[in-house]
């Protein structure tokens, strides 16, 4: 399996489709699902996208913003509307089936007799099962902006017909819809990503890799590593840090607070719990290299009480 492959054969998209009927300015939706990466592509028409204090994007029609979960963005037709205090729509986890499509929504000001050419927003939200594809988030830009043009995204065309009409099918086909538009767009942005990412085509640098993700609680060594990659020490150390860009224990702890970081997100098991499950003897020495890797502590990183959205 090539890296790219590998990276997204364990995300998956439950979606949610967005179908005014009739939308007149002003509208904004503001996506808060709590999901490692969203997605959102115009079928129609276009629209804005602020992301958590960046520069306002515009995205034509076919064009696909892929955004990390941890980054609060809305979708609007001008950036004032999305800097509203009283958005249109505020987009929660309760918005988004899991395996399948959620519920299409009609938002906006409506208008019956209006043109039936209203903007189309199809977005959706990923989640990942851990591994290799729980730290492919932390690789991506907080905002990734994929031109259609030049693009192997899928026609808009053929989405806009299978959003807009109610057919047998439908959830499972938009499902592998979004994974299919997800792919496409990563594709290229994986020519330029970290290091880690396109190592995984390496047999030596990737094998270890995979084993660091399958079993990060294992008391790993640089030796154990390069005998199970059938190098010596010194060869495999080389290698692996000239294509990761860290040596094998930086990449080790770091993929050890990631892991920490999504179980204090998504569980309630207790810290302690938490840093034997990753590697470390208890919550203290997890607390530690919390605060050499990232500044923090592991509290800081508890995910607040839901509430809902309006």
């Amino acid at each position: 399996m090539d890296a790219v492959s590998e990276l997204l054969a364990d995300v998956w998209g439950r979606g949610a489709v967005f179908r005014p009927t009739v939308l007149r300015p002003p509208w904004a939706l503001r996506m808060s699902t709590g999901a490692p990466l969203m997605l959102a592509t115009m079928l129609r028409g276009h629209a804005w996208v602020l992301a958590d204090g960046r520069d306002p994007v515009r995205i034509a029609e076919g064009d696909v913003a892929v955004v990390r979960g941890d980054v609060p963005y809305a979708v609007a037709d001008a950036p004032s509307s999305a800097l509203s205090s009283d958005p249109t729509w505020t987009v929660t986890a309760a918005d988004f089936c899991p395996g399948g499509t959620g519920p299409t929504r009609s938002c906006g000001r409506r208008d019956d007799d209006g043109p039936d050419d209203s903007p189309v927003l199809l977005s959706g939200a990923f989640e990942g099962r851990g591994g290799l594809s729980g730290r492919l988030p932390q690789a991506l830009p907080g905002l990734l902006v994929v031109p259609a043009a030049g693009s192997e995204i899928p026609s808009t065309d053929a989405m806009a017909e299978e959003v807009t009409r109610n057919r047998p099918g439908q959830k499972l086909v938009l499902e592998r819809l979004l994974d299919l538009i997800l792919v496409s767009a990563l594709r290229g942005w994986f020519d330029d990503a970290p290091g880690w990412c396109r190592a995984l085509d390496d047999p030596w640098a990737g094998s270890a890799l995979r084993l660091m993700h399958d079993s990060p609680a294992r008391p790993w060594t640089v030796a154990e590593l390069a005998a199970k990659t059938g190098m010596s020490r010194a060869a495999f150390a080389r290698r692996f840090t000239a294509l990761v860009g860290e040596p094998p224990m930086t990449y080790l702890t770091g993929c050890r607070i990631a892991l920490a970081v999504e179980l204090l997100r998504d569980t309630d098991l207790t810290v302690d719990a938490i840093a034997r499950r990753v590697g470390y003897s208890g919550a203290f020495a997890l607390s530690v290299a919390f605060k050499r890797v990232r500044g923090s502590r592991p509290s800081d990183h508890r995910r607040p009480p839901h509430r809902s959205g309006r």
